[in-house]
């Protein structure tokens, strides 16, 4: 769903020659067009001699595939020292690599996608600048989100789905951390949307916020030895953490199989509650909390969930028909437009006096072309890889893009597409 940009920017250079690999071949062809130096063919990750192989055959490898594959591509790009680009983040499998690449002079660069990437990239030039200037960062927040532009905002979800809605939900699992005011918050993963906060982004609206993962690394990353609020968080339009949070505490998003046969939608929803199919709205409204005419309520009504329609799976997790119906009722319209948000907010301390900072990325999808995410997540991996193959980026081991002899010239690259993070100065209040 975001590989377009990257395949169309890297054939767009007469010197580079693509392939793409898939499970299902017919994509990557799809994604090649037919172009002369474009090859499409099949690739299951897990077939380890033919991943050998095409590792063995690239200058450079770029992983898209789900970040669980991401350390047995590495460990066949070290083998056959060819550098590698994702933009997931690093998993600790993955930061356990970084002495074996430094010691093989290859680069396994991670986290140059969006978020994370872009956000990484424009906080540090402005760390990076403030510092240069004295300054002390005591304060950043950072706030992220992949949302319907606001005329295709047109379900009760608030939300379509311009990437997979099963790491969507996964995401919605993970625990987080962060510090604020000096204090450390954990916040388990089911109760993550618990934590919820309102954000006005300016040229951009007011949204929901809740913590994403753990912050609290990235107080090191970014150099930050001075600051006492560290926050990193998601957007979402009003109305999805009540949700989201009612989904968690009531099983809706557990991976264990159910017995699906025979069941109805409604049927499903019963068992899953372990209530008789007929009090199916009312169990779920009476566990959550909520009233029964409430627009949670009425969000998974919309989806389906109390309706008569089978469930087409036999066997399903909770999280998998959720994911299917998601998928099924929530994607963009031939003409709909996404829209990307991203805003900081740095608190600098300058002796006596105080500065605000902002840095804001508001992106929108072209209708009927690429998306806004497709756009802000693999445009970053492709200007890396162009400038990695140029010799332009000369690094080794396990990095992430908060080096300017990174995030300069990928930064500036991407000014080219309209992507640029606009920043603001004014005093503390």
């Amino acid at each position: 769903m975001v590989a377009k940009p990257l395949v169309d920017y890297l054939l767009a250079r007469p010197d580079f020659r693509v392939t793409v690999a898939s499970r299902t071949v017919a994509k990557a062809e799809a994604l090649v067009a037919g172009r002369e130096r474009g090859l499409a063919q099949p690739l299951n990750v897990q077939d380890e001699k033919k991943l050998d192989a095409d590792v063995a055959a690239a200058d450079l490898v770029i992983s898209l595939v789900p970040y669980i594959y991401h350390v047995a591509i590495a460990e066949r790009c070290l083998a056959h020292g060819k550098p590698l680009v994702t933009t997931s983040y690093v998993s600790d499998e993955m930061r356990a690599l970084d002495d074996r690449a430094r010691e093989a002079g290859v680069l396994l660069l991670n986290e140059i996608g969006l978020d994370p990437g872009i956000d990484h990239m424009s906080a540090m030039k402005v760390i990076h600048a403030a510092q240069r200037e004295g300054g002390r960062v005591v304060s950043f927040k950072s706030y992220c989100g992949g949302l319907p532009a606001p005329e295709a905002d047109t379900n009760p979800w608030g939300y379509k789905f311009s990437w997979s809605p099963r790491a969507v939900i996964l995401a919605s699992r993970n625990a987080a951390r962060y510090l604020e005011r000096g204090r450390e918050v954990n916040v388990p993963g089911d109760e993550l949307f618990a934590d919820c906060r309102a954000v006005d982004v300016p040229g951009a609206g007011e949204f929901e916020c809740y913590p994403n993962r753990d912050s609290l690394p990235y107080v090191e990353t970014y150099g930050l030895k001075y600051v006492e609020t560290m926050f990193r968080g998601t957007l979402r339009n009003a109305g999805w953490c009540e949700t989201w949070l009612a989904l968690s505490r009531l099983g809706f998003l557990d991976d264990a199989p159910l017995n699906c046969e025979g069941l109805t939608y409604r049927g499903f929803s019963a068992r899953a509650l372990g209530v008789d199919a007929a009090d199916a709205e009312s169990a779920f409204a009476a566990r959550a909390g909520v009233a029964e005419d409430s627009p949670v309520v009425g969000r998974l009504e919309w989806l389906g969930f109390f309706s008569d329609e089978p469930v087409p799976q036999a066997e399903a997790a909770p999280m998998d028909v959720l994911a299917e119906r998601l998928a099924e009722k929530c994607p963009y319209g031939e003409s709909e437009r996404d829209m990307i948000v991203l805003h900081h907010e740095f608190d600098v301390g300058y002796g006596g006096r105080g500065e605000r900072v902002t840095s804001t990325l508001v992106d929108f999808g072209v209708p009927g072309g690429d998306s806004a995410m497709a756009r802000t997540v693999s445009l970053p991996a492709a200007i890396a890889a162009r400038l990695i193959l140029e010799g332009k980026i000369a690094l080794a081991g396990v990095q992430i893009p908060v080096l300017p002899e990174i995030y300069e010239p990928v930064l500036a690259e991407l000014e080219r597409f309209g992507i640029t993070c606009v920043e603001r100065k004014g005093p503390l209040e």
